[in-house]
Formats: C-alpha cells, sequence, structure tokens
C-alpha cells in the first residue's frame, strides 16, 4: 500500500480489540498486548468510549511508531484501526 491509500479503502483488521467501559489507562494496556499479537503491517481494530481514549490512544501511537490508518466516532464509540509498523 501506498502513502495515502487507506483513506478511501476498507480496512480489514487482523484482530479487534473491546475496551468499551475500561477507562485509560486500561485501553492503552489492552492495545499495547494485543498489538504484540498480530503481524507487523497487519491492523488491530480498538474500540472505546472513554473520551480520553482519543487524545491517549493517538499519543501512543505516535510514540510508538505504529500507524493509526483509520478513526471513526459512532454513537460516543470510538474506533481505531491501528497498524502495526515494528
Amino acid at each position: 500500500m501506498g502513502v495515502g491509500e487507506g483513506a478511501t479503502e476498507e480496512v480489514r483488521p487482523a484482530r479487534e480489540l473491546d475496551c468499551v467501559g475500561l477507562y485509560c489507562p486500561v485501553p492503552i494496556a489492552r492495545t499495547k498486548e494485543e498489538i504484540e499479537k498480530i503481524g507487523v503491517g497487519e491492523v488491530l481494530k480498538v474500540e472505546a468510549d472513554d473520551p480520553a481514549a482519543e487524545e491517549d490512544i493517538t499519543r501512543w501511537a505516535k510514540r510508538t511508531g505504529h500507524e493509526i490508518v483509520k478513526f471513526e466516532k459512532d454513537e460516543g464509540i470510538l474506533m481505531f484501526y491501528i497498524r502495526r509498523t515494528k
């Protein structure tokens, strides 16, 4: 996949993590554990409803070098699609 191609095509997660009802930093800790279970280049979908998760998970991904390829909000549920990069 080249740069900029991810915006319009469907992202297929290799694994999904449900963090609804959990508060930070638990979603970050669970995301860190789950991303270790997928291969480099694969995508982890994380769902959370803690409003702080938007900034926390985005910052965590940037700090650890993983790429958020897609982000959606739907009725209070935050959905992150995070590509493992290393």
